[in-house]
């Protein structure tokens, strides 16, 4: 999933109800993430709802990072997803270098999604930087 896929489909969906449906959507299609990674290790701050993000490093010819992540709430389970389409499988300096604020402007969140989701879903941004630097090191 790449920001301009993402972008095509929010303007074809027209309306924010179908928006949130179709983030809501997106959540539902995550991959569980086993409970043993829903800790306190992995939890992330700054969110009103409980979130967890993890990831894993794979060496190969590049390292690349996978995410997972999980939510009690259905909205933020869709940010969530749309965050790990945007970031999982790419290099550490990918993500480092990606402009995700940029993406979640584009896309009409910043507009349309309350504050505390925004401070939610920034943190999350920064976690996930900050396991890419991490990884990058």
């Amino acid at each position: 999933m790449d920001i301009d896929e993402l972008a095509d489909t929010f303007e074809l969906l027209g309306d924010w109800e179908e928006r949130y449906r179709y983030l809501i959507e997106l959540g539902r299609k995550l991959e569980p993430m086993p409970d043993e990674e829903k800790d306190d290790a992995h939890k992330v701050r700054g969110c009103m709802s409980q979130v967890w993000l993890a990831h894993t490093v794979h060496d190969g010819a590049q390292k690349t990072l996978a995410f997972r992540g999980d939510s009690d709430a259905h909205i933020v389970r869709g940010l969530i997803a749309l965050l790990l389409g945007l970031t999982s499988g790419k290099t550490p300096q990918e993500i480092l270098d990606m402009d995700i604020a940029a993406a979640f402007t584009r896309l009409g969140l910043e507009q349309h999604i309350s504050m505390n989701r925004r401070n939610g879903f920034y943190a999350m941004v920064e976690r996930i930087k900050q396991m890419a630097a991490t990884a990058a090191a």
